[in-house]
């Protein structure tokens, strides 16, 4: 299983949920699942905000599901 759907599962999101958080469709969202298709930088920023992950974890580039701090969250905690 891949990371994609492992994280949909196990926020116990369906992909027409995903469809309804990111603005994919559903038969689009269920090819990136499967490997069929890839996604663009928009489709991967979405669908990391919409699963509470980093686009790096989605692209394999870390092995860390947790997302980055957000540059407003960031500024927030030095107040």
């Amino acid at each position: 299983m891949n990371r994609l759907k492992e994280l949909r599962l196990a926020k116990r999101y369906t992909q027409i949920k995903m469809q309804a958080l990111t603005g994919i469709d559903q038969s689009d969202y269920s090819k990136l699942e499967r490997g069929i298709r890839y996604y663009t930088f928009e489709q991967c920023r979405s669908i990391a905000k919409a699963l509470g992950t980093s686009m790096d974890y989605l692209a394999g580039l870390t092995d860390d599901p947790r997302p980055y701090p957000r540059a407003a969250e960031k500024r927030k905690g030095n107040k």
